[in-house]
């Protein structure tokens, strides 16, 4: 299977300065815009090498299906490349993805697993998700499970990709600010910042209600992107040098201020990235550099984040202040 086409413009995304929405600041941030990859988003990068390596082993081959738990980002990154190929791809959704990543997911071809009721266990839809994907896997020949959870290429991508783009581009920084959900990301860039000798600061940006760092608590979040209700295999919560919680109403606002000041439209987590650097703007000492790796696209989140009635609704404000965000 050739790794041509559309595939080759995964990666190599621009690094801009948020010169307006920090105009205030002693330091400098750098926003990497993970959205202009050809799938929307981050997760591009691991979806890539997962499948490039399982071609690689053996274990994809013509008539393979891929099958994968997602809420929305990684999906379609898949749904992308095993178009491109010419293989079966089936992704488990649940809830809390939103309508347009599900009617991408339908165009690009992908058949649609949808789980509507969390574990009855833990309350969380993560478990159902990977409940019914091994059951897929029962009952689909020839069937493939990348497990974005587990799965060493999904942090390799970061490393050998994402954070080199990064070093590369600004020379010396001194913050990264990351989100975490299957900790791909964080991990990658932490290893290779830890094996180039550098010393860049890692702030992992996780979810109020997530369980990947001690002391978080499960509790219900509506947004998509950041954080876990259970702690994922890749993690390895000492790689990051301080940790960031943040809710979905910051996420909503560090959204909807980028729009407004910069005129990018980013996805949920994005905002929440943004937000926790405004959390540590006392700490953060003055000619300092910081890069940002916001990590989709916020078209997807029209419905959501940049809908009034749905922010008022779902997180609890009144329709005056969610116009106001």
């Amino acid at each position: 299977m050739e790794m041509d086409g559309v595939l080759r413009t995964i990666g190599d995304t621009p690094l801009v300065p948020l010169k307006r929405m920090f105009a205030d600041a002693p330091y400098k941030v750098y926003a990497k815009l993970e959205m202009m990859n050809p799938g929307g988003s981050a997760k591009d990068r691991p979806a890539l090498r997962m499948i490039r390596k399982a071609i690689e082993r053996g274990e994809i081959g013509p008539g393979t299906t891929v099958v994968e738990s997602s809420s929305g980002n990684l999906a379609i990154s898949l749904a992308q490349i095993c178009r491109y190929l010419g293989i079966g791809f089936v992704c488990v959704l649940d809830a809390l993805t939103t309508p347009a990543n599900a009617r991408l997911l339908r165009g690009l071809g992908a058949r649609i697993e949808w789980i509507d009721k969390p574990d009855p266990e833990t309350g969380e839809y993560l478990p159902a998700r990977i409940r019914r994907v091994r059951e897929l896997l029962q009952e689909i020949p020839d069937s493939y499970w990348p497990n974005q959870y587990a799965n060493p290429d999904n942090y390799l991508s970061h490393y050998h990709t994402t954070w080199p783009e990064i070093a590369r581009s600004l020379g010396r920084v001194d913050y990264l600010f990351v989100g975490v959900s299957t900790f791909g990301t964080l991990r990658g860039c932490a290893e290779r910042i830890r094996a180039d000798g550098s010393s860049t600061r890692v702030v992992a940006v996780d979810a109020k209600g997530s369980v990947i760092f001690a002391g978080g608590e499960t509790a219900k979040r509506r947004l998509p992107g950041l954080g876990a209700a259970v702690s994922p295999p890749l993690s390895k919560p000492e790689l990051a040098d301080r940790v960031v919680r943040v809710g979905d109403l910051d996420c909503v606002r560090g959204c909807r201020e980028l729009l407004r000041t910069e005129a990018i439209l980013a996805g949920a987590s994005s905002g929440g990235v943004l937000a926790a650097i405004r959390r540590l703007h006392a700490e953060i000492e003055d000619g300092a550099v910081c890069a940002a790796i916001l990590v989709d696209r916020g078209d997807r989140y029209g419905d959501t984040v940049y809908d009034d009635e749905w922010v008022a609704d779902a997180l609890g404000v009144s329709p005056e202040e969610a116009s106001r965000l």
